[in-house]
């Protein structure tokens, strides 16, 4: 048995789909946002626990992870991840639609993507209102 994987060269060689062969689409849109939605997350994540740790530690240590959250920079960066977990939420829910074999025409599975960016905006700013006219913004 040969170790090497055999190649099929010259004309009727298969030709590997990339980014230059496709139409961009939103529904393609939508899955690359999924991926980046998902590192977002996990980085969103680890913010998060750097914040309950610091709750853990001290309550200088959660004053300082607190202070910077609330910063610019830290809020910016809450909504990174606000977005991005809202994203991934809504469209796991389209996923979890495809998984069961419904919503596969073109025209719906289109609609549904451009719902989970729209969405996930909306989502997010209700997330950020509510939050600022809770706690006053600080």
């Amino acid at each position: 048995m040969s170790d090497t994987i055999p190649q099929r060269a010259g004309p009727n060689a298969p030709l590997s789909p990339h980014l230059q062969v496709w139409r961009f689409t939103v529904t393609m849109a939508a899955s690359i946002t999924q991926r980046i939605a998902g590192v977002g997350n996990a980085i969103g994540l680890l913010l998060f626990t750097i914040w309950v740790a610091s709750a853990a530690m001290s309550d200088a240590a959660f004053a300082s992870v607190s202070g910077f959250l609330a910063s610019p920079f830290g809020i910016f960066l809450l909504f990174g991840f606000t977005l991005s977990f809202s994203f991934h939420f809504l469209n796991g829910i389209r996923y979890l639609f495809w998984d069961a074999g419904h919503g596969f025409d073109k025209s719906f599975s289109s609609k549904t993507a451009w719902a989970a960016f729209a969405g996930s905006l909306v989502m997010t700013a209700v997330i950020f209102f509510v939050g600022f006219s809770v706690h006053g913004g600080a």
